[in-house]
């Protein structure tokens, strides 16, 4: 277990190695970081550290968080995190969080959310056939039976329906840190991570 970092993406661009090979990588803007809070298991069961990112004004927080910030001396941050640490004696209240905590070639797992897609049908929901195009078939994209008759006379949960696609959750594992920019706190990511430009993410160390 081990340190992470909030920050935004910037969007995805295409550098050149020595070979002259073009590698796809997105920038990620991150940090700085302040620490917030230590939890340990002697007071809180499980040993962490929360971090906050992003100043705000004090109107667009609201009194519990501020409240909570105001108490170990820091400022409004739109954002709080908690990362399970092993040795959270290692680190300290207010203490700044920025990329030296990663290096060129080092693993990472990026954490966002993905683009929403709105309401989306089967076909490209679940991957679902379509019916016949032609001899009359009013059949193309509908979904088709999605039950049993009087027995059980309901629709299991669960069933694969047209619905709202995308905005959830996603974790992109292994990606590898290309080149880090520390006077513009810029991460270069090889590949794609959650989210269109300007989405918060999360980065911490590959599990595996």
């Amino acid at each position: 277990m081990s340190l992470g970092i909030l920050g935004n993406k910037v969007g995805m661009t295409r550098i050149f190695d020595d070979n002259g090979d073009a590698i796809p990588v997105t920038a990620i803007r991150v940090g700085p970081c302040v620490i917030t809070q230590i939890k340990t298991e002697a007071t809180d069961g499980y040993n962490a550290v929360q971090l906050g990112y992003s100043e705000i004004s004090l109107k667009a927080i609201n009194r519990p968080e501020l409240g909570h910030l105001v108490k170990v001396g820091l400022p409004p941050l739109k954002y709080l995190q908690e990362y399970k640490v092993s040795s959270p004696d290692e680190f300290s209240i207010a203490q700044v969080i920025n990329t030296d905590i990663f290096q060129e070639g080092q693993k990472v797992d990026v954490t966002g959310k993905s683009i929403g897609k709105g309401f989306i049908g089967l076909q490209k929901r679940h991957n679902f056939s379509r019916g016949p195009m032609t001899h009359g078939s009013k059949n193309h994209r509908a979904p088709g039976s999605i039950g049993m008759g009087t027995t059980p006379g309901r629709v299991y949960r669960g069933k694969k329906m047209a619905g709202h696609m995308g905005n959830q959750k996603v974790t992109v594992t292994n990606l590898e840190i290309i080149r880090i920019e520390a006077d513009k706190n810029i991460l270069l990511v090889k590949g794609a991570v959650p989210g269109k430009p300007g989405n918060l993410v999360s980065l911490r160390s590959a599990l595996n």
